[in-house]
């Protein structure tokens, strides 16, 4: 009998338990993003009717720049997008967890946060998407696409040496493309070494750090974050004696929104084996 009492109080509390929220049947309608990597996958599948809100974060296209914000990716405004009326809300998964899904879906609101911090999951991230917002042959055949142009740019750095390098996302602090991030990943497959071997994704680093590691090439994508009012180069201060700085391989990025981690990958890829490989035949930096 005591078996029977401890099934039926199972059953109770799973049925007290609401189920999450759904994607309406044709895909959702009313989308609010909140990571450029999510809104930037809705256009390049063809959905751009379908967002209403976005982050202020969110640039590209210059089009999406018209719709209302909704904060940004650490502190979105939950009465603004609820204002939106959304049928689904998207982003990467990041440091607001899963607060911001719970307080949505409890509205009835579906939501879809997946991680990105490989090229696996986001591939997944973009078949995902296009699922919920009816657009599944579009993502799949992106991502055949993706695929071809990254083989493509791999072929074309195969044999050459592979140069180590620090890629630099800020300057006060010294922030840098750790292990274990997909800009770890975008170094490998542009044909380089990520000096940077331990520390997280994103890891901050001082001067001395960076003389130790004293990569062969340094790659700046601050430039953008400090609207070039940071070069970075022998007159930076401690920056002199790097051999990378020495050597004349600092190379500024000023477009660095495409090293974020969505469907523009492969341009991200390509500008960074630019760099590294400077005399590689490699395809355009443009989306695939």
């Amino acid at each position: 009998m005591a078996w029977l009492l401890l099934a039926l109080s199972v059953v109770a509390c799973k049925s007290d338990k609401k189920a999450k929220p759904e994607v309406p049947a044709g895909g959702a309608q009313r989308v609010v993003s909140i990571s450029p990597s999510t809104t930037e996958t809705i256009y390049v599948l063809g959905a751009p009717s379908r967002l209403v809100g976005r982050s202020r974060y969110c640039d590209w296209p210059e089009e999406v720049k018209k719709l209302p914000q909704v904060g940004g990716y650490v502190d979105p405004s939950y009465e603004a997008i609820l204002a939106l009326r959304p049928d689904l809300v998207v982003g990467a998964r990041g440091p607001s967890g899963s607060a911001l899904t719970e307080r949505i879906e409890q509205r009835g609101v579906p939501t879809f946060f997946p991680p990105t911090e490989t090229f696996a999951e986001i591939d997944e991230m973009i078949l995902g998407l296009g699922k919920r917002v009816d657009r599944a042959d579009a993502a799949r055949a992106y991502v055949d696409a993706l695929h071809a142009r990254l083989a493509e740019i791999e072929r074309a750095v195969a044999g050459k040496p592979r140069r180590r390098v620090l890629l630099v996302f800020g300057l006060e602090p010294v922030s840098v493309a750790g292990p274990a991030s997909f800009a770890d990943e975008m170094i490998r497959r542009a044909g380089g070494k990520n000096v940077v071997e331990q520390g997280g994704g994103y890891p901050t680093l001082n001067v001395e750090e960076v003389l130790r590691l004293d990569p062969d090439v340094v790659i700046n994508a601050a430039v953008a974050e400090t609207m070039g009012k940071h070069r970075l180069g022998k007159e930076t201060p401690g920056w002199s004696r790097v051999r990378a700085v020495r050597d004349d391989r600092v190379v500024p990025i000023a477009e660095e929104s495409v090293l974020r981690p969505g469907p523009r990958i492969a341009a991200g890829v390509a500008l960074l084996a630019r760099a590294i490989h400077p005399d590689a035949n490699l395809p355009d930096a443009g989306p695939p």
